[in-house]
């Protein structure tokens, strides 16, 4: 069983800060960091982290030929990921973030998503035929690269029986098509109150905003609720997986993090209920550490947190 990850790479420039500048303002930062990101490689060393086990895990992207791409490259490689279907554009940009992190851990995020863009249905079906996807094996998408790569994979790996995995992040407009193809739709609160107009804030309207998306694309529903758990709805399972109690320094990549452990504790074999708890656990970690990538737990780290 391998899982296969289709997304952004993006270099991430990190200020921490008191409070984030409004418009026309200029506020003192506290730190600066420069430092590997990008929702599908984030998710990628989520999962490779918690697998432990070199070349399950598959990156597929597009990176420029600039300064960091060397840099985001090598991280990837150093946590166990494969990077054979991460390719160079030459003369291009690799993606890059602004993060803004204020004192409560929250962010928020402006991105130049360079040769991330690049990625068309020819080079995502080819990987895809390459990696010779299979029932066995988990594809994780999200929507931050160009919306036809990303469909036309998905339904490659759908017809191979592959399980797909939509992270609909960030969100964007005219992604029904993504919608159904996934078997497991993860939106955060915010995403699925884009994708309903329910307000998402507690279990009541996050069971809600889950069955309407259930109903309109059926497979399972897991709306992530932060410090409150993850939502769970499909034709058998509608209830909520509590979270971890945590001093949060920041949530840059906790959805990232969920959605890697979740695809990893699938691809281990745990059943729905305990991979979204992995799932919760992962992200839980993930927020008391700064950055992106590099707050990604080991396998023996949650274990230890678990246990």
């Amino acid at each position: 069983m391998s899982i296969i990850v289709l997304g952004g790479v993006n270099i991430d420039f990190i200020i921490e800060t008191e409070s984030i500048a409004g418009r026309g303002e200029t506020k003192e930062g506290k730190n600066f960091s420069v430092t590997p990101g990008g929702k599908g490689a984030n998710q990628a060393v989520a999962a490779a982290r918690i697998l432990s086990n070199r070349d399950t895990v598959d990156m597929i992207g597009l990176l420029g030929d600039d300064r960091y791409a060397k840099e985001l490259r090598e991280y990837l490689e150093s946590t166990g990921v494969s990077t054979n279907f991460l390719g160079t554009v030459p003369g291009g940009q690799s993606g890059v973030a602004m993060i803004l992190i204020d004192d409560s851990g929250e962010n928020s995020v402006n991105a130049v998503y360079g040769t991330n863009m690049l990625v068309d249905e020819v080079y995502s079906l080819n990987a895809i035929d390459n990696l010779e996807i299979s029932q066995d094996d988990i594809f994780l998408v999200q929507q931050e690269i160009s919306l036809q790569a990303t469909e036309v994979a998905m339904a490659k790996a759908r017809s191979r029986g592959a399980t797909v995995i939509l992270d609909p992040a960030p969100s964007r407009k005219e992604t029904h098509r993504l919608l159904e193809l996934a078997n497991i739709i993860t939106p955060n609160q915010h995403e699925a109150e884009d994708m309903t107009g329910i307000n998402v804030s507690d279990f009541e309207s996050a069971h809600q905003a889950a069955r309407f998306l259930y109903e309109k694309y059926g497979g399972t529903i897991i709306v992530t609720l932060a410090e409150l758990g993850a939502w769970i709805e499909n034709e058998i399972i509608s209830q909520v997986v509590p979270s971890f109690p945590v001093h949060p320094i920041a949530t840059v990549g906790a959805g990232d993090a969920f959605n890697g452990g979740l695809a990893a504790a699938l691809n281990l074999g745990f059943d729905l209920l305990e991979a979204v708890k992995i799932g919760n656990a992962t992200g839980a970690l993930c927020v008391t550490r700064h950055g992106a990538q590099e707050a990604m737990p080991t396998r023996q780290e949650l274990e230890i947190f678990l246990s």
